[in-house]
């Protein structure tokens, strides 16, 4: 439809410039931010330009959102003060359907957003992080103490006390062994355990055996039964942040495997599902704006999509945390902002002039 094009190239050259001003914002808040750590431990220039330059996917990725909200409404804006969305609107079309094509934009950006995440941003911010951490010199230990994990579709539990991840040893080491129905079989203490290649290598073991009637303790022969694999014991230095959709998915897995928390995993993998509809959501919003500004529409679509994207993003923030804690279920900490905007763009919309 002629009227489709038009729109739509009324539209891309003020989102690509929103685009363009959004991302240079965000990276240079990220590089203001950390810069006076950089300058305090010596990092080159060119290392600093590195880090900025890694960080421009995430940026991006942000500003999309933003940049669609901001280009649409003032698209709409314009074409209303030139008085053109008035012959558009005489001419029988209804508001809705002239803005259609926007709204098929919104739902591909959303796919876009998606894939583009899983490929490229996640990629590109971890080798961001790792960047920015060697240049402030910033060393993660992966040891562990006050463990507890849950192995054999949790028939056997270990308590371990410290986990040294240099030389592989767990310290002050229980081993809870139960049946399938939960009843208790054996308990094996151990001062020390060893990781040998395939399994963990008991130091002066000890074992609790119940029969049901008797408790017998004896020392335990060399055994190489316990074969759980070190990584379980290590802090955990995963960042689902950093992760794939796929990888989040499969560390979720092995942490409810492990019986260790999940919430905060969970939390961050419904979040990337529920984040990239964010650009469907925003062309809801600027549609049911659209031509309400016909004085300063510069001005006033810019605080328009500045404030909507600032309440979103808080609302995000603040339910996303209370998900983490354990407050509310993952699923509505991620999806709760989603739904919240996506009723109050109909509500707008439903007022739009048209």
């Amino acid at each position: 439809m002629i009227l489709d094009r038009y729109l739509i190239k009324q539209f891309f050259p003020i989102f690509f410039i929103a685009l363009s001003m959004f991302m240079l914002l965000l990276c240079l808040i990220d590089l203001f931010a950390n810069l006076w750590r950089y300058l305090n431990n010596d990092a080159p220039v060119l290392e600093i330009l590195r880090v900025s330059l890694f960080y421009l996917p995430k940026s991006f990725s942000y500003a999309m959102p933003v940049s669609l909200l901001f280009a649409s409404a003032y698209t709409l804006g314009d074409l209303y003060a030139r008085n053109e969305l008035t012959s558009v609107f005489s001419s029988g079309i209804p508001f809705w359907r002239f803005s259609f094509s926007l709204v098929v934009i919104g739902f591909l950006s959303t796919v876009f957003i998606f894939f583009f995440d899983d490929i490229v941003v996640i990629p590109t911010l971890t080798r961001k992080n790792e960047l920015s951490r060697i240049l402030l010199r910033q060393h993660r230990s992966e040891n562990n103490s006050y463990i507890v994990v849950k192995a054999r579709n949790s028939e056997l539990i270990y308590s371990v006390d410290f986990y040294d991840s240099s030389s592989r040893i767990l310290n002050g080491v229980i081993i809870i062994e139960t049946n399938n129905r939960g009843e208790l079989i054996s308990v094996v203490r151990a001062n020390r355990a060893v990781w040998a290649e395939y399994h963990w290598d008991l130091v002066n073991p000890v074992i609790y055996e119940w029969n049901g009637d008797l408790l017998r303790v004896r020392n335990l022969e060399k055994t190489n039964e316990f074969q759980e694999p070190p990584d379980t014991f290590r802090r955990n230095m995963v960042v689902p942040e950093e992760l794939s959709v796929r990888d989040a998915g499969l560390l979720v897995r092995d942490l409810r495997n492990a019986g260790l928390p999940i919430t905060e995993a969970q939390a961050e993998y419904y979040q990337r599902f529920s984040f990239p509809t964010v650009a469907f959501i925003v062309m809801m919003l600027s549609i049911s704006m659209g031509g309400r500004f016909r004085k300063n529409i510069l001005l006033m679509s810019l605080l328009a999509s500045l404030s909507a994207s600032v309440f979103f993003y808080v609302m995000n923030m603040i339910t996303m945390m209370m998900a983490r804690l354990g407050y509310i279920p993952p699923p509505v900490g991620a999806w709760f902002p989603v739904f919240i905007f996506i009723i109050l763009g109909v509500l707008l919309l439903r007022s739009a002039k048209t």
